[in-house]
């Protein structure tokens, strides 16, 4: 039985095609890694509950980030560092983590789906499609695998700088994030092209 969210996707436009599915996730956070992942999913073993992953919840992301690494035929997470990211601008470090996830996969794929409206440079055709991620199984996969992997390294950095609270805001310019930065100062995984944490350098923090 097809998923009805993926209603408007035509599989017949790719007969033939070995997919793979390409989104992004860490963006938006001042702090770490930018993440991306590519997965080939194996239409042999079908997945249930699959879709984009700011749809599902945290537990449910955990789950299913476990199903499609057991079940897809191949699949890569990437990333480009907050260094990468600051010399590069996001966007570029986006792509260059998109391609670099698409590169460390294990199977070749013909066809790289790309979730938004810009596609990386890459030695494979590749297609843009927005909202990819809700209506593309392959990309939903793709974020699901991002973001699980983005939030793992923020509790990461949560561990190696509790006060900053990375594991309630997750990098994202909360208030509170925002409050701990203008405490404790810009550490060494902010990302210092990032406007709020710009204004912040050469600021000395009002508290130890």
């Amino acid at each position: 039985m097809s998923d009805p969210n993926f209603s408007l996707f035509n599989d017949d436009d790719y007969q033939g095609e070995i997919i793979c599915g390409v989104d992004e996730a860490g963006r938006g956070p001042l702090a770490g890694s930018v993440f991306a992942a590519a997965v080939i999913l194996d239409p042999q073993r079908p997945l249930i509950g699959v879709r984009d992953s700011k749809k599902l919840t945290a537990e449910r992301r955990e789950a299913l980030a476990q199903q499609i690494k057991a079940h897809a035929m191949a699949w890569a997470i990437a990333e480009c560092s907050e260094e990468e990211i600051d010399s590069l601008n996001i966007l570029q470090a986006t792509m260059l983590a998109m391609r670099r996830a698409v590169e460390g996969l294990s199977i070749l794929p013909t066809l790289a789906l790309i979730d938004g409206n810009r596609c990386p440079l890459l030695q494979i055709r590749a297609e843009a499609i927005v909202k990819g991620d809700d209506k593309v199984q392959a990309i939903s996969a793709a974020s699901i695998l991002a973001k699980t992997a983005c939030d793992a390294a923020l509790q990461v950095l949560h561990a190696q700088y509790p006060h900053y609270a990375f594991d309630q805001h997750k990098g994202y310019p909360t208030a509170l994030h925002l409050e701990r930065l203008r405490l404790h100062g810009v550490s060494p995984v902010h990302r210092k092209s990032y406007a709020p944490v710009r204004a912040l350098l050469g600021v000395k923090p009002t508290a130890a």
